[in-house]
């Protein structure tokens, strides 16, 4: 599965952002990634599944994949004329309007605390709050998904409150549980697989939110609205 956070290695970049203009980048000879400028908020992101609906349309498009703020565009054949095919994609982006997508509501019990917020303390320090006050502006928050992707029905959850900010960890951890409730940046989420992960840990939620089974096997989709709900709190 594609990360949609789309950070490439082989990216090249081919426009660089302004403070109103994508940047766009070349990944590898059929897909180009187009990065919304300004800030990493819910405007910018309305304005990518905008573009995202546009480009559907388009015949050569072979798949489109909406990020975190950005979108992957790959196309069924290697371009003849990338210089075409940037400036398609700036005036695509240039004529998308904001949409919202309205998605449903998930609320996800969350148990703070205890053996699997192994990364609590290191917040607490950083932040300068208690574990109590983390607990409690992380499951005051309202999210919203902005994609899908990295692991089987990953969810990328904008809303974080900038007080409770951490960044990845340099060195992952080896082995953390599916189902840990997890900060990264500016962003939080629930690990869907058991293994290395850089994120940072606070709590653990038991809900199952990808079944491979089901007909739409992603609980969290696009534009759904996130709550944690504190269902245990052992700190």
């Amino acid at each position: 599965m594609i990360d949609t956070t789309n950070r490439h290695a082989s990216q090249r970049q081919i426009v660089a952002a302004t403070k109103s203009r994508p940047r766009v980048s070349s990944i590898g000879a059929k897909a180009f990634l187009l990065e919304a400028p300004g800030e990493f908020d819910l405007a910018a992101q309305r304005r990518i599944w905008a573009l995202s609906r546009s480009v559907k349309g388009w015949a050569d498009v072979a798949e489109d994949i909406p990020g975190m703020t950005n979108l992957l565009v790959i196309f069924k054949e290697t371009a003849e004329d990338p210089d075409a095919v940037v400036a398609r994609l700036l005036q695509a982006w240039e004529n998308a309007q904001s949409i919202d997508l309205k998605g449903k509501i998930i609320e996800i019990p969350v148990h703070y605390g205890g053996e699997h917020a192994t990364d609590l303390p290191a917040l607490c320090d950083l932040s300068g709050l208690s574990d109590r006050e983390v607990v409690r502006i992380h499951h005051q928050a309202i999210y919203r998904v902005f994609a899908v992707g990295s692991a089987p029905g990953f969810g990328y959850l904008h809303g974080l409150d900038p007080r409770i900010y951490m960044p990845r960890k340099t060195v992952p951890s080896l082995k953390m549980a599916k189902g840990c409730v997890t900060i990264g940046g500016m962003q939080t989420g629930v690990a869907m697989l058991t293994g290395p992960n850089g994120w940072n840990s606070i709590g653990f939620a038991t809900l199952e939110m990808f079944d491979p089974n089901s007909p739409t096997p992603a609980m969290m989709a696009p534009g759904d609205t996130v709550h944690f709900l504190p269902a245990r709190i052992e700190l």
